[in-house]
Formats: C-alpha cells, structure tokens, sequence
C-alpha cells in the first residue's frame, strides 16, 4: 500500500510541475491531508532569467568616437529603483495584471491621475479571481510600471504614487 501512495505523490508532484511550466508560473506551492498525521507538503518552484531588452542607439559618428572619453571621466549615474521608492505599491501577489475592470472600459488610473486611499489602481487575476488592489494612500499617480494583461510576482512595483 505504501508503494501506491508514493506513486500516486510521484504523479501528482509531475502535475504540479507540468502546470507550472503550462501556467508559465515560477511557484507553486500545496498541502495535501491524507489523514490526521499523514500529509505531503510540495513546493514547485523554478528560475525564468529574465532577457534584457536590446538597446539601439542612433548617433553621429563623431558622437561615438567622443562617448568613450566622456564615460571615462563621468561617474555612471545608478539606475533608479522602482521598488525602493517611498510612494511604489508592490504586488501583494502573483497574478495577471489588468488596469481595467473589462475590456474596453476606462482605465482605473493614468498618470497624474488624483487617487484617495482605497480607490482601486489597478487588478490583479489570480487563480480565476479577480483581486482589487488599493491605493495605500491618496495623492497623485507618478508612474504606472506595469502593462495592462502583464504578468507580476510577489513584491514587484506596479504604480507610484506621491
């Protein structure tokens, strides 16, 4: 009986897997009871590196022999960071992103758009249901960092607000 049990948990754990890489999900997480001491705890997780986008510059000639004196002599300057800024609102979890209530209605927010605490920015799919996402606090929408049908893990930035 033991045998099936661990057969049935090879499958299952393989399906798990298939529906990660089916679903492009990077984890997934479930607990399975089988009885009041018996359960099987199974983590799917798997690492999607991410391709930078290609970069094309268009310039001069005589711009391109006098970039390479100009970056030695001036310091590169950081790229900023969406996620440490005071007025980003992170993901509270993994899902599909829509700034919609339905395909072709008016957006929740744009930029510069006037938000009170509560007002909803944006809405998350996830797992069939759809999750409204409120402003943490009132002011104005600086940046909207994510388009509308993206996918977002947990924490990443999707709008400011200042």
């Amino acid at each position: 009986m033991k045998n099936k049990t661990h057969e049935a948990d090879v499958a299952f754990i393989k399906a798990l897997a298939e529906m990660l890489r089916d679903n492009d999900l990077t984890e997934l997480q479930v607990k399975r009871d089988y009885g009041d001491d018996d359960s099987l705890n199974v983590r799917v997780s798997r690492h999607v590196a991410a391709m930078p986008a290609p970069v094309q510059v268009a310039a001069p000639a005589a711009a391109l022999v006098a970039a390479p004196a100009a970056a030695a002599t001036a310091p590169a300057a950081p790229a900023e960071d969406p996620a440490a800024h005071p007025g980003a609102v992170p993901s509270p979890m993994v899902g599909t992103v829509y700034t919609q209530a339905e395909p072709g209605a008016p957006a929740f927010i744009s930029v510069g758009s006037k938000v009170s605490e509560g007002d909803t920015l944006l809405i998350i799919e996830a797992m069939k249901t759809m999750n409204h996402i409120p402003a943490p606090k009132g002011g104005t929408v600086k940046r909207i960092l994510v388009e509308d049908g993206a996918a977002v893990e947990f924490g990443t930035p999707l709008v400011i607000v200042e």
